[in-house]
């Protein structure tokens, strides 16, 4: 109801003659990390469901003063801490790619909205990979800042040493639009003093279609080729910065000597998590509890945190000589990767921002590349690289000097306009009405006729192909089987489902599909074939409308 006040009044501004710029009126989420004085911060954790900001967070004030319409708040991995996006009040958001898989984290329900354009654009917040994780996920842009170009007062604390937060979008211009209105100094903040005395990057400005032309980036080597990145991965990645050539960019391999034991013992979380949160509780009069300890001993958390609060909470001194090293290792991670960017003189350091497929629900997931930014403070952007021959999405990495932000999304863009990868999820096709639309149905070619009758249909948001085969006048004994082939110019054709056995003369029934047999059976590169003594029946299955 809030929401359609809001949008009501701001299409009245608009027919006055007001417009206050390009998010004027337009809708968008927020990760449930962010301070809105008329809902909940819960963190996606029971036990602060009832905790209400007195105040909003400095980004969420200049979005409403943008004009944006914030419709609601997603989901997020509890409190942030983890990257598969389970929490205590939200439960366990899924990949609109693939449902079966996990979306990224912490902001996976950000990523999982944008991607199945519930909003525009949203927010989310990044303190190890929690932008870039689920935006490489979901085939979108999100950009982790420079370490206090934003401000990330009123965000639920994870730590403030690396806590960043920022937009996540499907195109690079909303990116850019988003980043406009939400970007700058502001004295709640003590990093966005980095700005003090310098320009505040204006990123719509630096939309360059050829920013690509004579541009310099380093791939590094160790993180696409290496034992722990998938060859899927590799694949993708390379043609992704095969087009970044063609566009005029020269890619040149790197290396940063020592990289694994470089970042080691480079993280704050665990020096900050206890304390930031008990400070930012303390602001908050009416908080249901006032420490993580007594979250823990609520029990109000989900299983899949409990040992990582625990480990977390039984930290007693915020300074240590353990922190002060950690921070002089931080210090040395920075100069070497800024010693490579100014030795190959380079625009942007490039790698997989997953170096794996994201994993199944309840599987472990590997291959995070989140420290270099996040250990550092330096600006990454995750852009859509391309999809795996399984379907799902994969990301590129760029990162940059500090505030070096605006030439990173100049990067985006270029690549975008010469190669560009958006591609919908299948799962989440445009609402009918207000309802799911119905199933898509499949006709053959050659169509149905005396000898086999094919009753296909696609429920898209289940991903499930139901069907029912007749072979007519076939003696079920000479049935070996029915299958569903995969056929193209580029590969052999081979079987990918099955539908019916042998003897099976009326196999029906219904099966899910994996996101790659979707996008197969409606783009046409399935073939119905049915297996008899007779000989063998092929017949070319297409949608009948375009969903």
């Amino acid at each position: 109801p809030l929401a359609r006040r809001q949008a009501e009044a701001l299409d009245e501004e608009r027919a006055a003659g007001m417009v206050r710029g390009p998010l004027h009126g337009i809708p968008i989420l927020m990760k449930d990390n962010y301070d809105m004085d008329w809902m909940p911060t819960t963190g996606s954790s029971l036990a602060l469901a009832g905790l209400r900001p007195a105040d909003n967070a400095y980004q969420v004030a200049r979005l409403l003063d943008a004009g944006a319409v914030i419709l609601g708040k997603t989901n997020l991995h509890e409190l942030a801490a983890g990257i598969t996006t389970i929490s205590s009040l939200g439960g366990q958001t899924r990949n609109p790619y693939d449902p079966r898989r996990n979306p990224g984290g912490s902001s996976g329900g950000t990523g999982a909205a944008v991607a199945a354009s519930f909003a525009a654009v949203a927010w989310g917040s990044d303190t190890c990979g929690s932008i870039r994780i689920p935006a490489s996920v979901h085939n979108l842009f999100g950009l982790r800042p420079t370490k206090g170009l934003s401000s990330i007062d009123g965000i639920l604390p994870l730590s403030h040493t690396q806590d960043t937060g920022g937009p996540l979008a499907r195109t690079v211009t909303d990116l850019a639009i988003a980043l406009d209105a939400t970007v700058g100094r502001d004295p709640a903040d003590p990093a966005t003093a980095i700005l003090d005395g310098r320009q505040t990057p204006v990123f719509r400005e630096a939309l360059d279609a050829n920013a690509l032309q004579g541009a310099r980036v380093g791939l590094l080597e160790t993180w696409v080729s290496g034992s722990g990145t998938a060859g899927s991965v590799t694949r993708v990645i390379r043609d992704a910065l095969s087009e970044m050539e063609a566009a005029g960019a020269t890619v040149v391999d790197v290396e940063i000597p020592d990289l694994s034991g470089l970042l080691a013992n480079t993280g704050m979380i665990d020096f900050d998590f206890k304390f930031d949160l008990a400070d930012y509780l303390a602001g908050v009069p009416d908080a249901p509890v006032r420490s993580l300890g007594e979250i823990i001993e609520a029990g109000l958390h989900h299983e899949a945190l409990d040992g990582t609060f625990r480990r977390r909470n039984a930290r007693e001194l915020r300074d240590t000589p353990e922190l002060a090293e950690t921070l002089e290792r931080r210090r040395a991670l920075t100069a070497a990767v800024t010693d490579l960017l100014n030795r190959e003189d380079l625009d942007a350091l490039a790698y997989p921002t997953m170096r794996q497929e994201t994993a199944l629900i309840g599987a472990a997931p590997t291959g995070s590349t989140c420290l270099l930014s996040a250990h550092t403070g330096l600006p990454a952007l995750s852009i859509p690289a391309g999809f795996t021959g399984s379907g799902l999405p994969v990301g590129l990495e760029l990162l940059g000097r500090p505030l070096d932000d605006a030439r990173l999304v100049a990067l985006a863009f270029a690549h975008e306009s010469a190669a560009p990868k958006r591609r919908a999820p299948l799962r989440t096709p445009p609402l009918v009405n207000g309802a799911p639309p119905p199933p898509v149905q499949i006709d053959t070619d050659p169509p149905n006729d005396g000898r086999v009758t094919a009753v296909l249909g696609v429920d898209l948001p289940a991903g499930r192909l139901s069907y029912r085969i007749t072979l007519s006048g076939t003696d079920p004994a000479d049935v070996y089987g029915v299958v569903l082939r995969r056929t193209s110019d580029e590969e052999e054709p081979v079987v990918v489902l099955r539908l019916g056995g042998p003897g099976e003369a009326t196999p029906q029934g219904a099966v899910p599909l994996s996101p790659r047999l979707l996008r197969n059976i409606l783009d046409g590169s399935l073939e119905l074939v049915a297996s008899t003594s007779a000989g063998i029946d092929r017949r070319r299955l297409s949608p009948s409308t375009r969903p």
